[in-house]
């Protein structure tokens, strides 16, 4: 490496930029004293450079092009994605609002069921149903909490859906019309035919113990009779959709399989049936017979 003396490096410093100064001014000069060379200098460059920079255009425009769809299409995915979630909010809504629209008109059907004869009514939701093939009942969610009780009828806008066969705290089993356990005393509304509503666990009811089966034809209502005290008169049930070998086949008023909500009347007349013996009064009972079969014994 060339060393320099401090004398010299102090000379090169002070000389460096007048002599900058000096070469530009020489060039402005012979620029506008021969502006021809230059331009000669700058055509022959850009005729060097043209065919380089010609032939990286389309390279370069590829590229571009790509940047450009990679970026759309990054667009297009965010945006996609974007309306997808929006689109599964939005059908999130609108089934709720189904369900509330589908509620309201089976809450608006009850509205127009509220019954003349009745003591008191509780409107109820139904929470389950059997929907077996041995047992037609459903549950709902009301209970003695809200004053029901065994023997109180069920009943929808439509008509007549069955009875309260168990109660609880604050839930109820509802006995339905089509169940093998159900009998309900009715009456042909047109001929006023009595007979009795037989459940067999299908879909249509039985009319059996006809007091006049010639006067019964297809298309009749049936209502209940309000013999036996278990429901009031008049309460639509159904109307008869076929007569067969077996009888008469009712079909209901209320579709059963789509049970929302329900009515729970009570038309005073529940006290008049047969109540469950409460669990200590079974217990005790259960000990008196020990205790007394003890005693028989040798």
């Amino acid at each position: 490496m060339i060393r320099l003396s401090p004398q010299l490096r102090t000379a090169i410093q002070r000389t460096t930029v007048p002599v900058l100064i000096l070469l530009s001014a020489v060039v402005i000069v012979l620029g506008k004293a021969d502006r021809m060379i230059f331009d000669s200098l700058r055509a022959a460059t850009a005729d060097s450079v043209a065919p380089t920079l010609e032939a990286l255009a389309g390279p370069l425009a590829a590229v571009g092009d790509a940047v450009g769809s990679v970026r759309g299409f990054i667009g297009t995915y965010a945006e996609n994605h974007r309306l997808v979630q929006e689109n599964q909010r939005l059908l999130a809504w609108q089934q709720t609002a189904l369900n509330l629209a589908a509620e309201n008109r089976k809450l608006r059907g009850l509205v127009k069921a509220v019954p003349e004869r009745a003591v008191s009514y509780v409107t109820a939701r139904v929470i389950a149903n059997s929907g077996g093939a041995y047992v037609r009942t459903v549950m709902i969610d009301a209970g003695i909490n809200q004053h029901l009780a065994r023997g109180q009828a069920a009943i929808t806008g439509e008509g007549l859906v069955g009875r309260l066969t168990q109660v609880a705290a604050r839930a109820s089993q509802v006995l339905l019309i089509t169940d093998l356990n159900s009998r309900i005393p009715v009456v042909i509304d047109s001929s006023h035919t009595n007979a009795v509503l037989a459940g067999d666990n299908s879909e249509r009811p039985r009319l059996i113990y006809l007091s006049n089966a010639d006067a019964v034809k297809v298309g009749d209502r049936v209502v209940t009779s309000g013999i036996g005290g278990v429901f009031p008169p008049g309460l639509p049930v159904g109307i008869v959709s076929a007569i067969d070998a077996g009888g008469p086949r009712v079909e209901p008023f209320v579709e059963l399989s789509q049970l929302g909500y329900v009515m729970i009347v009570d038309y005073g007349l529940s006290a008049g049936l047969p109540q469950p013996i409460p669990f200590t009064a079974r217990r005790a009972r259960r000990g008196a017979h020990r205790a007394a079969a003890d005693v028989a014994a040798p």
